[in-house]
């Protein structure tokens, strides 16, 4: 048994950053403890739902729907403003927890203030990544050969630079690559099969739970229409959605298909009329709710981001990858060399092609056995109820 505790979780504002938490927070406050959540505004009726108290700070990060061009196109370009962002969100965080200091901080790995800030107080902290994490050997085959000719520029010198000084201001002589990439203890909210070398993964630090997921009735429900022989959603997630040309080749592809019914998200960022003539079997749509949709859908194309990719192994729904950013190209990698999705560049994603991956996908029995074994393995992670386990144990080790 573990006494109630108040434990502070921070994030960003991003559904792939958010989401994946909130059913561990509502396991969490169920048990008892009192949580927080540092939350920019955009989320906090999200937080509030799962019975967590937000605590709002403004962020200067892109919003959740801002445009994909807004993040630039370098590396540091993505980078820059995270940092700028956990400075100047620091001394607000620091206010709203004042005289309010938690037993044990949560954060997501973007939200590099709460390790300041659990390093200041002296609690634990523990990380909840959405996404892949770092093996042995991760910094000579990954980030340094990535961050090589950044780190001989001026500006990448400056990045290090700034990084370096804000962390020793705040006590903290730990190089800034293991601080974003290194910490203490992590759980990692993605099935073990989704890991690259999960083998070289230090199991001390970091703890598989799989994916946490919940009653999603919230988001809305979908039934499959009448007729619908098979299903293909086709979304790219929240982010990297402006992608006209790419929408138009999956009309031609599935929306003649005789029985096949396509459910086309096409995001924020694409107007319905650039799609020009959308035939009766297709619902184009801004957003839908993926999880309800893939419970009945018989294909996922995606770009294969974090969230969707496990959502897809969890439903035992084939996949066509087409990665557009960051880890999508890794996920898809590990997809198809599970035997469980196809690979297509988006410019290889033409009606051709993604109509012939579609038919060898659901054609092929041993697809369908693979991805039931998968299901089965990360079900046995463990998920909600063992991600707040391990926190319990956290906050025991401390006591």
């Amino acid at each position: 048994m573990t006494s109630p505790a108040h434990i502070a979780m921070f994030s960003i504002a991003a559904h792939g950053h958010v989401n994946p938490s909130l059913e561990v927070i509502r396991e969490l406050v169920a048990r008892g403890h009192r949580v927080t959540y540092a939350i920019p505004p955009l989320f906090a009726d999200k937080v509030a739902e799962t019975g967590a108290e937000p605590k709002p700070w403004n962020s200067t990060l892109p919003g959740p729907d801002a445009d994909p061009e807004d993040w630039g196109t370098t590396l540091l370009d993505n980078v820059e403003p995270f940092l700028d962002d956990a400075i100047q969100a620091l001394p607000q965080l620091t206010a709203a927890y004042e005289g309010d200091t938690p037993d044990l901080v949560l954060h997501d790995i973007a939200a590099y203030p709460a390790r300041v800030l659990a390093h200041r107080w002296g609690v634990p902290s523990v990380s909840l990544s959405p996404c892949l994490v770092a093996w042995e050997g991760y910094e000579e085959e990954v980030a340094g050969p990535m961050w090589e000719e950044p780190k001989k520029t001026e500006r990448g010198r400056a990045y290090y630079a700034r990084f370096q000084s804000w962390l020793e201001e705040n006590g903290i002589t730990e190089h800034s690559d293991s601080f974003i990439g290194r910490p203490p203890r992590s759980l990692v909210l993605i099935p073990r099969a989704l890991q690259p070398h999960a083998d070289r993964v230090d199991e001390k630090a970091y703890s598989f739970v799989g994916a946490c997921q919940g009653d999603r009735t919230a988001e809305g429900e979908w039934q499959r229409p009448a007729g619908a022989e098979k299903v293909v959603l086709v979304s790219l997630g929240s982010s990297y959605t402006k992608q006209p040309g790419f929408y138009r080749e999956c009309l031609k592809a599935f929306g003649d298909l005789p029985g096949w019914h396509l459910v086309l998200q096409i995001g924020r960022h694409v107007d319905p009329a650039e799609l020009g003539e959308v035939p009766d079997g297709v619902e184009v749509r801004s957003w839908v709710p993926q999880l309800a949709v893939l419970k009945e859908a018989d294909l996922f194309v995606t770009h294969a981001g974090a969230g969707g990719s496990q959502e897809g192994l969890a439903t035992a729904t084939p996949m066509i990858a087409v990665p557009q950013a960051v880890d999508q190209f890794g996920n898809a990698g590990l997809l198809e060399a599970l035997g469980v999705a196809r690979q297509l560049a988006t410019e290889d994603a033409t009606a051709d092609a993604l109509r012939a991956a579609a038919l060898d996908l659901t054609g092929d029995p041993e697809v369908a056995r693979r991805l039931e074994r998968i299901r089965a393995e990360t079900a046995e992670e463990g998920g909600t109820r063992r991600a707040a386990d391990l926190i319990e144990a956290e906050l025991r080790a401390r006591s």
